[in-house]
């Protein structure tokens, strides 16, 4: 038998997002006892919410974590890459595909 899911050593490559990046929330997260003030299983993110990154810090030399400021709500979480996306990334890659499209019109 193994023993459980083997998962990438993600510090291996540069972090997913930087500090001040947009970023929006792809998951509903909840409190699993961590955050402090909040009831365990009480929600602290909706999935769809927008922040910022703060901050990038690591968990047990394996993962990074996103320190995320969500505004509206007033807190700060600590989110994993696979439960964000970038808003900064998306509306660069749109505004390229805008222009991109503008440049092949004829005139």
């Amino acid at each position: 038998m193994g023993l459980g899911r083997e998962e990438e050593v993600e510090i291996y490559n540069p972090p997913q997002f930087t500090p001040g990046e947009r970023v929006r929330a792809t998951r509903h997260i909840r409190n699993d006892g961590t955050y402090p003030g909040k009831e365990v299983g009480e929600s602290l993110v909706r999935k769809g919410d927008a922040g910022f990154v703060r901050d990038v810090g690591t968990f047990l030399q394996q993962f990074y974590i996103y320190a995320v400021e969500w505004i509206d709500r007033g807190i700060v979480v600590g989110m994993r890459a696979r439960e964000l996306m970038s808003l900064d990334e998306v509306s660069t890659l749109a505004t390229a595909e805008c222009t991109d499209r503008s440049k092949g019109k004829a005139r």
